[in-house]
């Protein structure tokens, strides 16, 4: 559930900063209220890596190069298994697009318009630091775009070639697998992982704006 809940709450949030900084949804206020709330999911998503569930674990999915290769020979040719997490693809799929919405979340705290909307950090740098940053916002942004349409693809292709439901399993969080029992971490854990993560950014805002 923990993972789940992440990743909803994820897609909702980067519409909603894309939609406020794209089309002046809501006040850019707003924006970076989205943004700190992203930081803090990515941390959590972080930490979950580490504590929680086996299949959110990153050691259950991130694998070699040779295993990720393997995988994909035999999904070209529809001989891959199904997986009860993310696949060695899928994994690394998993870390590029964390590390994607990372980064667009850190460099909006450094980035600026150049007239009345700049990052809670801008003032802490150079003219020129400041520009980079809004540069790096700016292309990772479409980079981001990107990764984000590569995932939905992904699933469809799923669906359509090996006839696997990605998707109903990150709603309900049940997928029919024969394996052996999982291992879940509970829900105070989470509450507990969340609640650090939130304070490290309410930690980081606080000194911005002090």
């Amino acid at each position: 559930l923990p993972t789940r809940l992440f990743h909803w709450l994820l897609v909702v949030l980067i519409a909603l900063q894309y939609a406020t900084a794209e089309f002046h949804f809501l006040d850019m206020e707003w924006h970076f209220r989205f943004g700190y709330a992203t930081l803090a999911l990515i941390l959590f998503r972080l930490l979950w890596g580490v504590f929680g569930s086996q299949t959110s674990r990153f050691v259950a999915f991130v694998r070699g190069p040779s295993m990720v290769f393997r995988h994909t020979v035999s999904l070209l040719s529809n001989k891959a298994a199904t997986s009860v997490g993310h696949n060695p693809l899928g994994g690394w799929s998993v870390l590029v697009l964390l590390a994607s919405v990372l980064l667009q979340a850190i460099s909006g705290l450094f980035a600026s318009d150049g007239i009345d909307t700049q990052g809670p950090l801008s003032d802490k740098l150079t003219t020129a630091a400041v520009k980079t940053w809004t540069r790096i916002h700016e292309w990772n942004q479409d980079i981001l775009l990107v990764l984000i349409a590569l995932h939905v693809l992904a699933i469809a292709l799923y669906y359509v070639l090996r006839n696997e439901n990605l998707l109903g399993p990150m709603v309900s969080g049940r997928k029919l697998v024969d394996t052996a029992p999982l291992r879940f971490a509970g829900l105070l854990r989470a509450i507990v992982v969340l609640a650090i993560a939130v304070a490290a950014v309410a930690a980081l805002i606080f000194y911005a704006t002090r």
